[in-house]
């Protein structure tokens, strides 16, 4: 929706704190505007206008001395409004507000009442707080100069170069000057050895379905990334029946190398069975080459699956807002909750496989959350994830997870996820789809991109260069010449080492190739080709 960026302190120089919010004008091409407050702190704002096209600009005035500034979308604003700040004046209609009035309610105590992905910023005299959706699907950084000034940015292009020190704020946090980081989302569910729920199919669609419906809100038009594979095939096909019911038609994306990459094929089939107004992209090996530099300084990571990754989603994000559409569902979360990657087959035992699933949606921030939303603000295009609602989350993880091991259904990952919508009456998907094999989308775009790329970061890092890379790299110290040519560029963007700390790097366990493409693991090899493949012929 935005970028946001919040400097407590005095001193700074206003043109200054301009030019490092324009950093990320990308993320906001609609409007921008700094606020100085009273006491000389600054809040500014690059806009992407979704909800109240008109009277919504930010920063936004409380009732009285609270500012605040906001990047995200809260589901649940109209709830509020109608009820615990039914008494209080607003100003607009954007969903934004209600935050700096639940911080005028409640003061430090109000995150765990927003039902949405959020990262804020609220300044009230000299007294402040900052806050992050509980699963970090927006992005926030926070660091601190050499006199003292705190600042946060939705980006870390924007105060990496101010600050002393500086990280990731941590999802399910806010943090306050009298307080410091508080962890507000404590759900049951992170400790591994919490009760765990019967299996209940029908539950989980309607959970999926009303995560989706909310994510419809929205007062320009959305579409959905729709790569074929399970996920994005899903929220797509419960999307087009929610817009068909109110005599609209959905716009679905997909992007390949070609007509004959793995996603596009599967994706066409979707967007037929489903009557969407279908978009089919292509961009060649070269452009996604030529790109890469451009494209680690968006993402601010190096890690070797997010820049695969991210790669045709930045290309596909720019036809997709050249479109006119500001807005999109995306399927990110599944494989996590339901352990979907191919590597989870080789789980040792059944609470290693529930341990894991845990973890990953935990750390979902640092990898496929944070490629969902910068490869897509890159060109003012925001990423929802119905996946990651907190009500279906908190349904879905907690399901015994024998109920969710490939083991049980021979080697089938996802199952139930897969049953709870094969629904022969009144079928969600084409059964081809509906049960076809995990696909990295990195692989589905066409297997020659990947062989192509790890081909070409080799030729650019000479074996003496890549001898040196312990020395060069201490820290998260690349492993191939691929992951080398990364960190080299992602170094020349943010040379400061805490810009390298912010990465964490995504690793399968249990396979003896460590590659992060699902190409890697034996299962992919050995799978049912006629799932996999061949039904997948247009």
């Amino acid at each position: 929706m935005c970028g946001i960026l919040a400097i407590i302190g005095k001193g700074k120089d206003e043109a200054l704190v301009k030019q490092l919010s324009k950093r990320m004008s990308h993320r906001g091409p609609d409007e921008s505007d700094v606020h100085i407050t009273e006491k000389g702190h600054f809040l500014s704002h690059e806009r992407l206008s979704i909800i109240d096209l008109h009277t919504g600009k930010q920063p936004i005035q409380g009732c009285d001395t609270a500012w605040m500034v906001h990047n995200g979308e809260i589901y649940n604003h109209q709830e509020l409004r109608d009820t615990i700040l039914k008494d209080h004046t607003f100003r607009s209609t954007s969903d934004s507000e209600v935050i700096v009035h639940l911080y005028e309610k409640f003061g430090y105590d109000f995150c765990h009442l927003l039902d949405g992905m959020f990262a804020f910023v609220v300044i009230d005299g000299d007294d402040y707080i900052a806050g992050r959706d509980p699963l970090g699907v927006k992005p926030l950084y926070y660091g601190l100069d050499e006199r003292g000034r705190m600042y946060f940015a939705s980006e870390m292009k924007s105060i990496a170069d101010q600050c002393k020190t500086f990280s990731t704020f941590p999802p399910g946090h806010y943090y306050t000057p009298e307080t410091g980081f508080v962890k507000y989302y404590q759900p049951k569910w992170e400790n591994p050895e919490a009760g765990v729920e019967e299996l209940d199919l029908a539950a989980i669609r309607v959970a999926l379905s009303k995560a989706v419906e909310k994510r419809l809100m929205s007062d320009v038009p959305i579409g959905v990334l729709l790569s074929g594979g399970l996920d994005s095939s899903l929220t797509s096909s419960i999307a087009a029946r929610m817009m068909k019911e109110k005599g609209k038609t959905l716009h679905s994306f997909s992007i390949g190398l070609d007509q004959e990459a793995p996603d596009a094929k599967a994706a066409r089939k979707v967007a037929e069975f489903l009557g969407t107004e279908h978009h089919e992209i292509h961009f060649t090996i070269e452009q996604g080459i030529e790109i890469i530099d451009k494209l680690i300084w968006h993402l601010e990571t190096y890690d070797v699956t997010s820049v695969r990754a991210s790669t045709p989603m930045y290309f596909l994000s720019k036809a997709i807002t050249e479109k006119g559409i500001k807005v999109v569902l995306s399927g990110e979360g599944a494989d996590e909750i339901f352990g979907g990657y191919l590597y989870f087959r080789n789980a040792p035992s059944v609470m290693d496989f529930h341990k894991e699933t845990i973890e990953r949606v935990q750390k979902l921030f640092t990898a496929d959350l944070l490629r969902a939303d910068k490869s897509t603000m890159a060109h003012g295009l925001e990423a929802r994830v119905p996946f990651l609602d907190k009500a279906f989350l908190e349904l879905s993880i907690k399901i015994k997870p024998e109920e969710k091991m490939p083991q049980t259904y021979d080697g089938v990952e996802k199952y139930i996820l897969r049953k709870a919508f094969d629904t022969p009456e009144q079928p969600y998907l084409p059964q081809e789809v509906l049960w076809r094999q995990k696909e990295q989308f990195s692989d589905g775009v066409g297997y020659n991109w990947i062989d192509t790329l790890i081909d070409y970061c080799s030729s650019q890092v000479s074996d003496e260069d890549f001898a040196k890379a312990a020395t060069l790299f201490p820290y998260n110290t690349p492993a191939t010449k691929e992951a080398f040519y990364y960190r080299t560029l992602f170094h020349k963007h943010f040379p400061q080492h805490a810009a390298a700390q912010t990465v964490r790097k995504w690793i399968p366990k249990w396979q003896e190739n460590q590659d992060p493409s699902g190409r890697a693991n034996a299962a992919h090899v050995k799978a049912d080709t006629t799932i996999a493949k061949e039904s997948l012929i247009v």
